[in-house]
């Protein structure tokens, strides 16, 4: 009895913690850790094409291509807009990372790393709800090869599992 005791509170804990982590998944987003975003399970793709293209694609372009040479600064040293398809780095970030860049633009979210950095990434905290953002960063993943998606969500897992630090 005590051997079954002592596998099945692990086992118990574990499930809570999946539940918990699931009910915050869909939890509404003022219920949420700002500093811990974490994308709801049920997103809406479609939504997300139409404000990317709205919102995101005259910088990154419409199909998620980049500015020209968006490696190299442009003359006030910002580095222009990255791609968002798999040839870019967004798919090495958690989504929490993602979220915040969005939100808050590139500057504060790398503020929040303690990395100074003249972001061109403007904030869209204001503009857009934290779902559209959701959508958007949901549309462009649901573009990137399986490759790029899986190890995108072990990225997020772990960031999830340290408690977004």
């Amino acid at each position: 009895m005590k051997t079954w005791i002592l596998i099945a509170a692990p086992v118990a804990l574990g499930l809570a913690g999946v539940g918990a982590w699931l009910t915050m998944r869909d939890a509404p987003q003022g219920a949420l850790d700002p500093a811990i975003p974490v994308m709801p399970v049920t997103v809406d793709i479609a939504q997300g094409e139409a404000l990317y293209a709205r919102s995101c694609a005259a910088c990154h372009g419409a199909n998620l291509e980049a500015q020209p040479d968006w490696r190299t600064p442009d003359a006030e040293g910002r580095l222009p807009a990255p791609p968002h398809d798999e040839t870019g780095h967004t798919w090495h970030h958690p989504d929490r990372v993602l979220f915040q860049y969005t939100k808050l633009g590139g500057r504060e979210a790398l503020a929040l790393q303690g990395v100074e950095f003249d972001s061109g990434m403007p904030a869209f905290g204001d503009v857009l709800t934290h779902r559209e953002i959701w959508n958007i960063l949901a549309y462009i993943q649901s573009t990137w090869p399986e490759r790029e998606r899986a190890m995108q969500a072990e990225r997020t897992a772990a960031d999830l599992a340290n408690g977004g630090t």
